[in-house]
This record gives C-alpha cells, sequence and structure tokens, in this order.
C-alpha cells in the first residue's frame, strides 16, 4: 500500500496546479458499497429504487401526525414566500399521499463503535449520517492506498455536505436520550469527528447548500489544494432518510415523482424520486500524486460555483447562472467544450428543471463534430440531495477509466420542451463507447441546490 507522506503540521505551499482523484469510497443504494458495485449496477442497467426497508416504513408509519395518503395540498395562493406552495411551473397535488419510493440503504443501524472510539451511549444516539461519513471516509483512504492511521498530524482536509435531521429530530421524542445529543448530531462535529479520529490539522468543513452540497465540498478542496491550505482532501457528502417530513415538503412543493422514477429529460418526467447514501473522494495535487507514486483515477481540471440569484422563484433554476457556472469552470480548466465527451448532468427529472438545464448546456456544450453523452445517475439511484453530486463525480470518474458510458434509464424521448435537434448531444440506452475519439477523454458534473448554489466541475482521465 502507498502511504501518503507530506510533511507534518502545515502544508508544502506549492503551487496551484491539477487536482488528481486518487481515491473513492460510496455507499449507494442497491447494496452498492464500493466504487466496483457501482459500476456494475451502471453497466447492468439496474434501478436501485425502490419500497422502503421495514424497518424504515415502520418509523414513518409511527410518526407523529403522519397518514400517508391524506396530506393536504397546499393552501389557496400559497408561495414559497409564505406556505410551502409549489415551485414555480410545478404543480402540487392535493390530497395524493406522498410517495414512499426511493433510493434506500438497506441497513444503516450497523456501526463499530469501538473500531471508531466512540463510547456506546455515544454511538446510541449518533446521527447514522455522521456514522457513515466516517465509514466511509476510512474506505475511500484504503482505495487510496492510504492507511488512515498514520495520517496524524497531517495537514488533510475534510470537507462535506450533509442537510438533514431527522435522526435528531426523533431524539427529540425522547428526551433522555436527547441530553447530550449536540455533540453527537450537529452538522458542525459531522466532519470534525473525522479530523478528531485521524488527527488531521487541514481545514474541516461541513456545509449544506441544498443539492449541490457534495459537490460544493469538493470544489472547496480543491481550493484548499491549490492555495496550500491542506496536501491531502476528503469530500463528499451525505444523506439519510428517518421521516417523512421533507418527503411530505418536497411532494407539497410539486417537487416528486408519482411514477416512482428519475426520468431524467424524458416526456414522461413528473418530478424526482429521493435517495440516500453517502460519497466521499480522496484528492491531491497531481504533482504530488506522481511523486509519491499513487494511483490516480482521474484528474480534476477545473470546477466552480455561483449562485442564480434573482430568478423567477428562490428555488427555480436560471439557465443565465449555469450557462455562466459551465463557461467558469472550463475556462478555468483550460477546456473546450467541443471536446467533452460526457456531461453527467443534474438530470433530477423534473417538467420544468431539465429544459432549464439543458437550455443552459446547449448553449455552451452543445456545438461539435462528435456526439455528447448527457446522462444523470439518479435514473439508477435516486436523488441522493446533499450527496448527489459526488455521486455523479464519483460515476464521471468510473466512466473516464473504462471509456464507457452506461445506459440512462427511464427514457423513451425527449422532454417536449427540450429542443436537442441541431446539438449534439444524445442520451445512452446502453452501454456506450467514448464518443470523441481524440485527445484525452474528458466529462464534466453539474449538481444544482434549491437555495441557488450552483457547482460545476471538469474532469479528464488518468494519466497513462
Amino acid at each position: 500500500m502507498r502511504q501518503h507522506t507530506p510533511a507534518p503540521g502545515r502544508p508544502s505551499g506549492r503551487p496551484p496546479g491539477r487536482i488528481a482523484v486518487v481515491g473513492m469510497g460510496c455507499r449507494l443504494p442497491g447494496d452498492t458499497d464500493s466504487p466496483a458495485a457501482l459500476w456494475r449496477l451502471l453497466a447492468d442497467g439496474r434501478d436501485a429504487v425502490g419500497e422502503p426497508p421495514p424497518e424504515r416504513a415502520a418509523l414513518w408509519a409511527a410518526d407523529p401526525g403522519t397518514t400517508l395518503g391524506t396530506t393536504p395540498g397546499p393552501p389557496p395562493g400559497a408561495t414559497l414566500g409564505s406556505a410551502p406552495g409549489p415551485v414555480p411551473g410545478t404543480t402540487a397535488r392535493p390530497g395524493a399521499a406522498p410517495p414512499v419510493r426511493g433510493g434506500y440503504l438497506r441497513d444503516v443501524s450497523g456501526f463499530d463503535a469501538d473500531f471508531f472510539g466512540v463510547s456506546g451511549r455515544e454511538a446510541d444516539i449518533l446521527d447514522p449520517q455522521h456514522r457513515l461519513l466516517l465509514e466511509v471516509a476510512w474506505e475511500a483512504l484504503e482505495h487510496a492506498g492510504m492507511p488512515p492511521d498514520r495520517l496524524g498530524s497531517t495537514a488533510t482536509g475534510v470537507f462535506a455536505g450533509l442537510s438533514y435531521n431527522d435522526y435528531m429530530n426523533r431524539l427529540d421524542r425522547h428526551p433522555r436520550e436527547l441530553e447530550g445529543s449536540a455533540l453527537a448530531n450537529g452538522h458542525c462535529v459531522a466532519t470534525g469527528r473525522i479530523s478528531y479520529l485521524l488527527g488531521l490539522h487541514g481545514p474541516s468543513v461541513a456545509l449544506d447548500t441544498a443539492c449541490s452540497s457534495s459537490l460544493v465540498a469538493v470544489h472547496l478542496a480543491v481550493q484548499a489544494l491549490r492555495t496550500g491550505e491542506c496536501d491531502l482532501a476528503l469530500a463528499g457528502g451525505v444523506t439519510l432518510m428517518f421521516e417523512p417530513r421533507i418527503t411530505r415538503s418536497f411532494d407539497r412543493m410539486g417537487m416528486l415523482s408519482h411514477t416512482g422514477h428519475c426520468h431524467a429529460f424524458d416526456a414522461a418526467a413528473d418530478g424526482f424520486v429521493r435517495g440516500e447514501g453517502c460519497g466521499i473522494v480522496v484528492l491531491k495535487r497531481l504533482t504530488d500524486a506522481v511523486r509519491d507514486g499513487d494511483r490516480v483515477l482521474a484528474v480534476l481540471r477545473g470546477s466552480a460555483v455561483n449562485q442564480d440569484g434573482h430568478s423567477d422563484g428562490l428555488a427555480a433554476p436560471s439557465a443565465t447562472a449555469q450557462r455562466a457556472l459551465y463557461e467558469e469552470a472550463l475556462g478555468r480548466a483550460g477546456v473546450d467544450p467541443a471536446d467533452v465527451g460526457m456531461v453527467e448532468a443534474h438530470g433530477t427529472g423534473t417538467p420544468v428543471g431539465d429544459p432549464v438545464e439543458f437550455a443552459g448546456l446547449a448553449q455552451v456544450y452543445g456545438t461539435g463534430r462528435d456526439r455528447c453523452a448527457l446522462a444523470s445517475v439518479k435514473t439508477n439511484l435516486g436523488h441522493l440531495e446533499p450527496a448527489a453530486g459526488v455521486t455523479g463525480l464519483i460515476k464521471a470518474v468510473l466512466c473516464l477509466g473504462r471509456g464507457l458510458i452506461p445506459r440512462n434509464l427511464h427514457f423513451t424521448g425527449w422532454n417536449p420542451a427540450i429542443d436537442a435537434e441541431g446539438t449534439r448531444f444524445f442520451i445512452p440506452r446502453e452501454l456506450t463507447p467514448w464518443p470523441v475519439r481524440t485527445g484525452p477523454r474528458l466529462a464534466a458534473v453539474s449538481s444544482f441546490g434549491f437555495s441557488g448554489t450552483n457547482a460545476h466541475v471538469v474532469l479528464e482521465q488518468p494519466p497513462a
């Protein structure tokens, strides 16, 4: 196993450059517990969306005030500025049951507390999202060939996105359990616990920009590596569902699918299906990775983050902002958009969001000699919200390394609001060879938050 050997304490301060992805870890729906397992799921064209596991369904059924099937619609005239009415351009479903199909992890209760130095009492009230981050961060470092217990006193950063407090909300109904739960459930310590466990001295940042959180975390990690704040970085996100409150809210806003699938860019798109899981990537300056003999899985050429600003509504997407985002990331990467062979899109399968996203992509990536695949891993796993961006990134890294693009599920024909004629975009309907035949393989990944914060990353295949 290769060892990461930066000088202890302070970063090396080397000049900015390209960033290597040297390790990955994930726990995703469909018993997908590794990057290799994710590739098998994708290559097989499997849909991991289904009914909730029995223990999760029991939790939801026991939720006070919740009777699935009798959720009221929004008050007349409700908007995002008053009650949680529909997002502009979507339609609320008064009286309809909030959908329960999703991309679920089968077992989220198991945790080796002794291995991670967590006391039994603390482990009982520790947010399972924090547990997953610990486990997957460890696995990602092992995947990178870096023994986690040998990173103490190094300038290693940890950046993670997470949004919800479902578990702490459930503890609130048990006052004794709630005592002392701030350190076990507060998002601020989700990354701090990893840094504490491993003795890391780089930045440790937990953040929430909604659905773009984990890709924003990757961007911040890249910035920290390039400015010398750290020599190694873990970046990603996590999400789990333990109560129907957020699902009810999203459904009232008209955002969820009642067909039980994410039909990204398809005429049948009627919203997204929620998913859960965790993904972490290990990042290092490319020059350092080559020096240390690390296995490079992909090269992160450029990234950007921006904000929609004043759009049609707080949660409404902006094609103008998205186009500016793509151009900024491509400019930093020094990449011609016509050379990009795959865009792993935000692609949630909402009837309004998909056309807006396509319009921005077409303006930047839509012209060129070679075709470009447009895909979304949400069609396989559901929308992992704060963990969605890093999941798309892991998929893109796997595709770049193999020169293959998996089938995009649940697509029969373009959304009628999308004009794909004359663009180079196509939706892959089978395992497809890389469409751009010249130069190194290049891919882009998008993630947009209903907070209005957007992220975009440009990746290159690993060096020969």
